[in-house]
Formats: structure tokens, C-alpha cells, sequence
């Protein structure tokens, strides 16, 4: 039987074999604009042809805030906010293309909680408010969540959605940016709520946090995610989270873009996407995909090359 685009992603998921490997690679715009002069495809999307289509639900963001949000001092003012985007355009284009696709939709919200409060706070300034005012960083977490799960419903009972990426970075390259105890109180609840919500509608749990949260992830897992990304290997070794984790958690990402795709040969990047695929995926659970999105620092060549691997069969 011949698997749809969208049976390869969730048998991934599901930790199944399949003899081609899923893939969903990103390009920034400023990547696109050097390689659309080697193609005469009209857009990103038709050229990476991903396996995964995206899509950006409405959601909402800060609208004024006072100066003293910007001041060390715990604000005193009212956080505004506002939405943006519109839900008749979203569904109709969601159930429109679900007509002519057979691709994996999955909704992409990036920086809604921990960065959406340190967007409003600053970043060193909200730092400062784990650690000297946790209980204004607690309730103000808890409102950002708050909203964010009025949005979520909105949109979580189309049946053509398969899965929700939820992103807010919690790591460095070195380790978490908070200790652990402080993600256990401040982060963890907040995102178990939004987790539970999105399994409650019969969706795929996809998160996104750069650097190394290597310390999260079985706290993670017992949450409930099922896709991470973009596990960056020069943060984590891939290696032992495959042979820790990789029986429960599905991994995208996973390809070097600070060294060998920017700086590599066609043939190296050949071999190492080949190299991480054949390691991530050993009895599924892996979306072949570089760390992070393409930038303009990657030669032609060498995006050619991660896609001729990224469309073989293994």
C-alpha cells in the first residue's frame, strides 16, 4: 500500500518504518531570494515540496505597552493586547487545501509563552522577575496562557489539522535558561494545560525550543509532546537522545546548519544528512530536517544536495 505524504509524517510519529523518510526543511526569505534564480518554481514552498504544510492560525499579541515595561521594576500599568489574522480566511484556506493535498497540516505558533513574556518585559528584565518577583512572573505567565488557550480552541476542532507546534525557546547552547525547578513552577504548568488541550481535540503535540534542553526532555516527554525540534547538534548530542528517547519522542531536525551545511561540501552535507537520518530514524520517529531554518549563508549546491537525500528512499 502506498502511503499519502500524510500517512509518512504520523507513522513517524507513531515510531513505524517507512521506506522513504518524512522531511519538512525550511527556508528563510533571504535564502529563497538566491535560490530562485536557479528555478523557475514561483515560490519556497513549491520547491522544497515538504511532506509537512504549515499554517499560522490567528492569534493575538502585546498592542501598548507603558514605559515601565521596559523598566526593571515590576510594571504597574496594563499589558494591551490585540488579535490579528481572521478565522473565515484561515478555515476556508485550510479546508480548501485539504481538497487537493495529501500533506500533514500542522499549525505553527512560535513564541507564546516564555518569549512572549520576555517580549513585553525585555529579556533580562523578565529573568530578573523569576528570580527576585516570581510571583508577578507566575500570574503574568499564567494570563499570556490564559489567552493563548481561547485561541487554541478556535481552531483545534478542524478536522484537517493534524498537529500543533507550540514554540518558546528555553535553552542556550549550554544548558536551560532558567534552572529546572524554575520551569517546573513557571513554565510547566502553562504548557501542560496547552498540551492537554491540543490532545483533547485528537492532535499531534509538536514543540519547538532551541539550545540544549536535554534536562527537559523526560519531563517533556511525560507531558505529552510527541515531535521536537529543531534539536540542534552542536547543543545535544543526537545520539544518546535517540538512544534514550528516541523510542518515545519523534525528532525534527537534527542537521547542522552553523557548520556543515553553511560551510561544508555538496558531498559532506550529503553524508551527514544521510548519517543523522539513518540515526534518527531506526524504528521511525524521525522528521528529516536541518537544526534550523536555511539562511542565504548556504551555498546552492549544498541545499540541493540535503534535498536529493531528504527525497530518497532509504
Amino acid at each position: 500500500m502506498t502511503l499519502t505524504r500524510r500517512d509518512l509524517v504520523k507513522a513517524a510519529i507513531a515510531h513505524q518504518s517507512t521506506a522513504r523518510i518524512p522531511y519538512c526543511i525550511d527556508l528563510c526569505p533571504e535564502a529563497w531570494e538566491v535560490l530562485k534564480k536557479h528555478t523557475d518554481l514561483p515560490s519556497p514552498v513549491e520547491f522544497v515540496d515538504n511532506d509537512v504544510m504549515d499554517w499560522s492560525a490567528p492569534w493575538w499579541g502585546w498592542h501598548t505597552l507603558g514605559p515601565d515595561w521596559a523598566q526593571p521594576e515590576v510594571p504597574t500599568s496594563r499589558a494591551k493586547t490585540i488579535g490579528s489574522g481572521s478565522y473565515p480566511d484561515f478555515v476556508e484556506g485550510v479546508k480548501k487545501a485539504r481538497q487537493t493535498s495529501d500533506k500533514y497540516f500542522l499549525v505553527r505558533q512560535y513564541g507564546i509563552h516564555f518569549e512572549k513574556a520576555y517580549f513585553a518585559r525585555g529579556f533580562e528584565n523578565f529573568l530578573a522577575d523569576i528570580g527576585s518577583e516570581p510571583a508577578f512572573a507566575k500570574k503574568f505567565l499564567t494570563s499570556i496562557i490564559d489567552r493563548n488557550l481561547v485561541m487554541l480552541e478556535n481552531f483545534l476542532s478542524l478536522d484537517e489539522i493534524d498537529g500543533v507546534l507550540l514554540g518558546s525557546d528555553w535553552g542556550s547552547q549550554l544548558d536551560t535558561l532558567m534552572s529546572v525547578d524554575n520551569w517546573d513552577e513557571l513554565i510547566r504548568p502553562g504548557e501542560q494545560k496547552m498540551y492537554d488541550l491540543v490532545k483533547a481535540f485528537g492532535k499531534d503535540v509538536w514543540i519547538h525550543s532551541c539550545g540544549n534542553i536535554s534536562r527537559l526532555i523526560p519531563r517533556l516527554i511525560d507531558m505529552g509532546v510527541q515531535v521536537l525540534n529543531p534539536v540542534q547538534p552542536e547543543a545535544m548530542d543526537i545520539a544518546e537522545l535517540k538512544r534514550k528517547y528516541g523510542h518515545k519522542l519523534t525528532f525534527w531536525g537534527g542537521i547542522s546548519t552553523q557548520k556543515t551545511l553553511p560551510y561544508g561540501t555538496p558531498d559532506e552535507v550529503r553524508a551527514e544528512a544521510r548519517q543523522v537520518r539513518n540515526l534518527l530514524s531506526h524504528n521511525g520517529g524521525y522528521i528529516l530536517s536541518p537544526a534550523q531554518s536555511i539562511q542565504d549563508d548556504v551555498p546552492v549546491p549544498n541545499i540541493l544536495a540535503l534535498l536529493e537525500v531528504a527525497r530518497e528512499n532509504i
